[in-house]
């Protein structure tokens, strides 16, 4: 899960035959069944990534490997050892067209990548070797019984977990907290001991390391090559795939921001003649939302959201520009971050997981 900000996705395909798709429209593509799109995860992205994780499970000396097939989005499924991957990582035109509809390609850079793979490892290696049963692991973690919640209200300075993806994504769920536990872990020169010197956490990463070390040379319990919605099933077209993904990660409306947005902006007749706040918003809408997302974690998508709605406002209110350009951005960044943040604390606000 997360995230990060991903705007250019450096994939590359060494399929010498393009499939037709590669050069249609958005719209033709999105007509396309995704059990129709043929893709595979032999593309030298998601390969190298692959590989890499290997790699660093090896030189943790487990033999533990996770198998791996695409499917609609990142997961992997209770009981089974291997993890599923979006389709979009399989090719670069629809990476592009992911970019298009949901602003961000989770998983779309190296990093990125490898700090979600390492994570389902996480899940991947728990259904292998059962780990959840131990009694150990719940009371260092909680039991994986409890119900997942749908949306869940994060602590953003919370020192009882682990930050490795976004909006705090260990405090989710017990099983959630286990996977990025293991993710830092694992994560090659990551000095833990040390950055969370201090921290309650420190206790979870180092019952990790211990219990990591007990699996040395271990053979894994459950070995299966399962796979789980498989891409050649999936009837739904790309156009349904990504309404249903919009819906889940959109907002609840709201125009709790409108005194403020009335502070920074004016309705006020000596100011008719000056640019429009909606205007000037949607001129640095990407370069603002880039910002926000960085510094609080939030998705790109449902900062858009909030943006889309203030506009709007912006537009009902026949709101204008009344001081400089450059103060303006400054102040509506400003602006924007303390409510993402106040959502992020306050129970008005949810993460989708």
């Amino acid at each position: 899960m997360h995230r990060s900000l991903a705007h250019e996705v450096t994939m590359s395909s060494h399929d010498p035959v393009e499939p037709v798709w590669a050069s249609w429209s958005n719209e033709q593509l999105l007509d396309l069944p995704m059990s129709q799109l043929g893709v595979t995860l032999e593309g030298a992205f998601l390969s190298g990534q692959i590989q890499q994780l290997y790699a660093e499970l090896e030189a943790r000396k487990l033999i533990f490997r996770p198998h791996f097939w695409l499917s609609n989005e990142w997961f992997t499924p209770d009981g089974v050892s291997g993890i599923a991957v979006p389709f979009y990582l399989a090719h670069p035109r629809l990476a592009k067209l992911e970019l298009d509809q949901m602003i961000e390609v989770e998983g779309g850079t190296p990093e990125w990548c490898m700090r979600i793979l390492r994570h389902e490892a996480g899940h991947a290696l728990e259904n292998a070797f059962r780990l959840r049963r131990l009694r150990s692991r719940q009371q260092v973690f909680g039991r994986s019984s409890d119900p997942y919640p749908r949306y869940y209200s994060p602590k953003p300075y919370s020192r009882s977990f682990v930050r490795h993806l976004d909006v705090w994504y260990a405090q989710s769920h017990p099983d959630e907290d286990f996977a990025e536990t293991f993710a830092v872990w694992l994560t090659p020169d990551s000095t833990w001991a040390d950055r969370y010197k201090g921290w309650p956490v420190l206790k979870k990463l180092k019952y990790v390391d211990g219990l990591m070390n007990e699996l040395v040379d271990v053979r894994p319990k459950v070995v299966t090559t399962e796979e789980i919605d498989p891409l050649s099933e999936l009837k739904k077209t790309l156009r349904e795939h990504y309404e249903r993904k919009r819906k889940h990660y959109g907002i609840e409306r709201s125009s709790l921001y409108d005194p403020d947005l009335k502070r920074l902006f004016s309705d006020a007749p000596v100011h008719a003649d000056k640019l429009s706040a909606a205007t000037f918003l949607n001129r640095f809408r990407k370069e603002v939302r880039r910002k926000v997302a960085a510094w609080t974690g939030e998705y790109q998508y449902t900062i858009d959201q909030v943006l889309e709605d203030m506009i709007q406002r912006c537009r009902q209110l026949h709101l204008r520009l009344p001081l400089a350009e450059e103060q303006a951005k400054l102040d509506f960044t400003i602006l924007l971050t303390v409510h993402t943040m106040n959502y992020l604390r306050s129970g008005r606000h949810k993460v989708a997981v």
